[in-house]
């Protein structure tokens, strides 16, 4: 099955908020400088749960429509503001696409472990120690822990204080960051028994970070990126039904 052709479910649920809230803007129903309605009231609206909500918004935010303000919300952006920096489909069963990819998010992936681990706060740190319980319960629970995985990373890039950084990993998690699902969710349904591994790939990025190593934080998440690619090759070699 081509997996750039099919939409995902939870892409199916984002397209309406997206379509609504771009034609709230292009109306100018939403002016520049406009606070989105919250992550409450759009989940209500539309009836899906928050994560599908956060998705729509980062999708928002990589077509420049929107930005965060961390701690106040999501604005409108000025007309114009749209982003010139794009990156074309990745298709799955494109070994060296998929490679150059990998090679990307693992910058940034890197980066990120090495300045949070230098600047991160006592709330940085309990965040980050939440997403990663809340993966652990997904385990527990047999739960894929997509929303989980994500506000693991986002918390990790959060406690870099780059806001550079944090904008482009919203642009990379809308646009990359599905092929590492799609390695999480092989590792789940055909090879559950590294999933115990792969949740101590992202405890020795923790331990390194709480720990303010910035060389051990780079190290471990470099190991993980590098784990999660041949666990994604592992699933390209997974015959399609």
């Amino acid at each position: 099955m081509d997996d750039t052709q099919t939409p995902s479910p939870t892409q199916s649920l984002t397209t309406p908020i997206v379509m609504w809230l771009t034609q709230e803007i292009e109306q100018r129903h939403l002016q520049p400088g406009d606070k989105l309605p919250s992550e409450k009231q759009l989940c209500e609206q539309f009836s899906v749960s928050r994560s599908v909500v956060r998705e729509a918004v980062s999708q928002l935010k990589s077509d420049g429509l929107v930005s965060s303000q961390q701690g106040r919300g999501v604005f409108v952006n000025e007309r114009g503001a749209r982003q010139t920096f794009r990156l074309d489909p990745t298709r799955l069963d494109d070994i060296e696409d998929v490679g150059h990819v990998i090679e990307l998010l693992s910058a940034i992936e890197v980066t990120a472990a090495r300045l949070a681990a230098l600047r991160h706060t006592p709330d940085n740190l309990k965040q980050i120690k939440q997403a990663l319980v809340g993966m652990e319960y997904a385990i527990v629970h047999d739960q894929l822990g997509d929303a989980e995985d994500y506000a693991f990373h986002q918390a990790i890039v959060d406690a870099t204080h780059n806001p550079h950084l944090i904008t482009f990993n919203e642009y990379l998690e809308q646009h990359i960051r599905r092929l590492i699902r799609k390695a999480r969710s092989n590792t789940a349904q055909y090879h559950h028994n590294l999933v115990e591994h792969v949740q101590e790939e992202h405890r020795a990025i923790v331990r390194a970070i709480e720990a303010r190593d910035p060389d051990a934080a780079a190290k471990a998440a470099e190991s993980h990126l590098r784990n999660a690619a041949a666990r994604l090759s592992t699933y390209m070699a997974q015959p399609t039904l």
